[in-house]
């Protein structure tokens, strides 16, 4: 099958890294494509392979244009059964797809406040309560999440899933941010900065 991922840059893009990370658990064979987001033709150049304009999309020989993360790890995991890419236990399952649908949808104030910059290795001059709230909520949702189904692994739900991908760009941030985590947040950091497929993107991110 004939894949094509639109991304945007490398460093800077949250949504591309949650789609690309979907691919390449996936194990598909894709072609990437990287249009760069802050250029006076940007707009016009992401227009061409999406709907709205944003990254990530991934483009089908059956299913057409898929222009949203969520939507295209669903896609993948659906027309790739075999690579596992949810928890195959149907509570973990259910959890998973929770904690993804969060983290979709919420944490505002850590996405306005501590935008994705791989590059950047720095605190905040003070950190919003509402920041805060937001850090506390995911450390929570981790540690459940491990607590319950991740026993096995090192991974949210033990081996790596679309869960991770989802929450891959998080720990980016906070280790960019410089934020101070409980010792087990900081363990799960660790594990998504030694997955192969993101110390690759990260490899890229740093080349920019």
């Amino acid at each position: 099958m004939s894949l094509e991922l639109v991304i945007g840059n490398k460093n800077y893009s949250s949504w591309s890294l949650r789609g690309w990370l979907a691919i390449e658990l996936s194990g598909a064979a894709y072609v990437e494509t990287l249009v760069p987001l802050y250029a006076a033709d940007s707009h016009a150049r992401l227009l061409s392979h999406s709907p709205t304009a944003k990254v990530p999309v991934l483009k089908t020989a059956d299913a057409g244009v898929i222009w949203d993360s969520l939507a295209i790890a669903e896609y993948l995991a659906e027309r790739y059964p075999e690579a596992g890419m949810w928890p195959r236990d149907s509570a973990a399952r259910a959890m998973a797809r929770c904690a993804c649908a969060e983290m979709h949808s919420g944490f505002g104030a850590l996405r306005s406040h501590m935008p994705m910059n791989m590059q950047r290795q720095a605190p905040l001059a003070s950190v919003p309560e509402e920041v805060q709230a937001d850090i506390q909520r995911i450390v929570t949702l981790w540690a459940d999440c491990r607590q319950r189904f991740g026993a096995d692994g090192e991974f949210l739900f033990g081996r790596a899933s679309i869960a991770d991908a989802c929450f891959a760009p998080v720990a980016s941030r906070l280790r960019s941010y410089a934020v101070p985590l409980p010792a087990s947040a900081e363990a799960y950091v660790e594990s998504i900065f030694q997955w192969p497929a993101f110390k690759r993107w990260q490899q890229a991110a740093l080349e920019e």
